[in-house]
């Protein structure tokens, strides 16, 4: 063997018999968000010690984990009279990511504010919009105005009839007491209103 080899060979047996240092791999971004967006006491006590790690090693991470939870009660518990107080406790803090969102907040701030205040909700319009929009896309452009309107009045009879079908079916089987307590409760959860 050259003499080349034989030092490269000590070197590599060196590497590889001594012991080394184990070390934890740090969690993936995905991983720290996660914990960061859930609430707080669904965390594991481990998950717990592990975000605790990473806000002392990362101050910007920790200033973030202090405004999420915090426009999570906003979002959640219609609070839009509390945004315009943590729009300025965002702005104090050095986050510019978060500094972008506020700027989009403040262009329509009243809106926001109702949106995060009222009960209201513009869901079933954005809907049919959205089957619009899927219906259009399906036709590559190639069609005019008339044949998109053809395929959107088919489309909502076809939505109608099964909604149709499926509550005469309830009737018949509410008339011979033929509904099952899964059934029932399954109906009972889609009258009740959105929390």
């Amino acid at each position: 063997m050259p003499p080349g080899y034989q030092r490269v060979r000590a070197y590599l047996y060196k590497k590889r018999t001594s012991p080394r240092p184990v070390t934890a791999r740090p969690p993936s971004p995905r991983t720290v968000s996660g914990w960061i967006l859930r609430r707080p006491e669904t965390l594991t006590e481990p998950e717990q010690l592990q975000l605790k790690t990473v806000r002392t090693q990362c101050p910007e991470l920790d200033a973030l984990t202090r405004h999420v939870p915090s426009f999570a009660v906003i979002l959640t518990d219609r609070q839009g009279e509390r945004l315009p107080d943590w729009l300025d406790a965002v702005r104090q803090d050095d986050l510019p990511s978060l500094h972008t969102l506020a700027a989009g907040i403040d262009r329509d701030l009243d809106a926001v504010t109702a949106g995060l205040t009222l009960s209201w909700s513009s869901g079933a319009v954005e809907g049919h919009v959205n089957r619009i929009k899927m219906l259009k896309r399906q036709m590559f452009g190639r069609a005019g105005f008339q044949l998109l309107r053809k395929r959107v009045l088919l489309a909502w009879r076809k939505v109608a009839a099964s909604r149709t079908t499926s509550q005469s079916l309830r009737r018949e089987q509410d008339q011979w007491g033929q509904v099952s307590a899964h059934s029932s409760m399954t109906a009972q959860a889609r009258r009740m209103p959105p929390r």
